[in-house]
């Protein structure tokens, strides 16, 4: 049987099974893979929290804005980028499409950022 990384492949002569191994892959789920190929922007924990904690409204409007501003600093190759709103300010990590710490408009303007190769103002 042809395999890669020990996950047999169909359609090589086998019975035409998925093999045990592939049923038992310890790697990401589906769900993970399809989001990280949608390109769909998501909060690690630590995001999470300040936006609650600050009270950040975070709405499909912008969401929007800020899936389109990853998508820019993408194309321009950014790894970490400052996206800047009227009202907030998130950091995220570009390669993941992760948020990884977002700040309300008082508490963006008292703070120095650092690790940031970009800066996109998305409102």
């Amino acid at each position: 049987m042809n395999s890669i990384r020990g996950i047999g492949l169909q359609g090589t002569g086998t019975s035409g099974s998925v093999p045990q191994a592939a049923q038992n892959s310890a790697g990401p789920s589906f769900a993970d893979v399809l989001r990280e190929k949608t390109g769909e922007v998501k909060f690690s924990a630590h995001a999470q929290s300040r936006v609650i904690s600050r009270n950040i409204p975070v709405t499909p409007q912008m969401m929007d804005k800020l899936q389109n501003a990853v998508n820019t600093a993408q194309a321009k190759g950014s790894n970490n980028s400052l996206v800047l709103f009227p009202n907030a300010a998130f950091i995220v990590n570009i390669p993941n499409r992760t948020v990884v710490t977002a700040m309300d408009g008082v508490n963006s303007r008292e703070n120095i950022f650092t690790n940031i190769d970009s800066t996109v103002i998305a409102g």
